[in-house]
């Protein structure tokens, strides 16, 4: 399914013609709207834009695409205020589960945007990993939604009458402790980086099997000196100086003083985020909810900037 938000950032690149201006445009920075884009261009099977290095022009498919995502939006639009006017009267119940990290960086500002008090949602929230609150999804489950991540395409198995729609991605990136000499955002290659400690998953979850698979093709060969499954204590053990760590960009939204973010070109690996929804329950504001999700969470663009 097409999201919404990407229809709003195509129309904004297109009338201004850079990806760095529509960012300025719509509050994103100009990584998130090319990240936009380029899941816009899967999802429609068509390139849309032809990129150089100064400007990106549209393309024919770009322009049809453009002419039909207004209509759209305006129906959107219209749909919301049909939410907002039932209101008053009557409200869903929505039973959503959703992972430490995206309840704690994504969900409070969904609460605290204008547009959440129009939706109508009795919210009801159980904070859990994918593999807990996708068990609630099941038959005779306590949840409406799951928001889950999957790490490669490993890991996570749902029932397929579930409706899964992609929220967005949430990158890995490498940090070191500052005290080691390297520049933030300091463009490193992965095998320089293996005879460092490294503070890593425990081996066997399918997150581990991923990034271990990943080291070991681009010749990087942790030292080990630290295993942990929580980002935030791999941070903090990471600004203490123990190790290298690799962390998603929503753990690094307040990443302690003391670590830096380093750009290894090798090692380009994220966390799919995806919302799993029990087609019953899946109404118009539910679908609004989950758009204002994704629209959240591309808002935040690039967590080391």
């Amino acid at each position: 399914m097409v999201n919404p938000v990407h229809l709003k950032t195509l129309l904004e690149v297109t009338r201004l013609g850079s990806f760095a201006a529509a960012a300025a445009r719509l509050g994103y920075t100009a990584s998130a709207v090319s990240q936009q884009m380029s899941a816009l261009e899967r999802e429609a099977g068509v390139i849309l834009f032809q990129r150089s290095a100064r400007s990106v022009v549209p393309t024919e498919a770009a322009v049809v695409m453009t002419r039909h995502a207004a209509k759209v939006l305006t129906d959107i639009e219209a749909l919301m205020a049909a939410a907002a006017k039932t209101h008053d009267s009557t409200s869903q119940e929505l039973r959503l589960g959703i992972f430490p990290s995206l309840a704690t960086y994504v969900l409070p500002r969904i609460l605290k945007n204008p547009a959440w008090k129009d939706l109508g949602i009795d919210l009801r929230v159980s904070v859990a990993e994918p593999s807990q609150t996708i068990q609630g999804l099941r038959s005779g489950g306590e949840l409406d939604v799951a928001l889950v991540f999957q790490v490669g395409q490993s890991g996570l198995a749902w029932p397929h009458t579930l409706n899964r729609q992609w929220i967005g991605d949430d990158n890995f990136r490498v940090v070191l402790p500052a005290g080691w000499g390297f520049g933030a955002e300091a463009k490193v290659a992965a095998d320089h980086l293996s005879e460092l400690p490294w503070i890593m998953h425990h081996p066997g979850s399918p997150d581990a099997v991923v990034i271990d698979r990943l080291f070991a093709s681009c010749n990087l060969h942790p030292r080990v000196v630290a295993r942990s499954d929580d980002f935030h204590a791999s941070l903090e053990m990471a600004a203490a100086g123990l190790g290298a760590a690799l962390v998603p960009e929503l753990a690094l939204r307040h990443r302690p003083a003391g670590v830096v973010v380093l750009d290894v070109p090798e090692i380009r690996l994220a966390r799919n985020v995806f919302a799993l929804l029990i087609n019953e329950t899946k109404t118009a504001r539910v679908q609004l909810f989950v758009d204002l999700l994704a629209e959240t969470l591309a808002g935040l663009g690039t967590a080391g900037k």
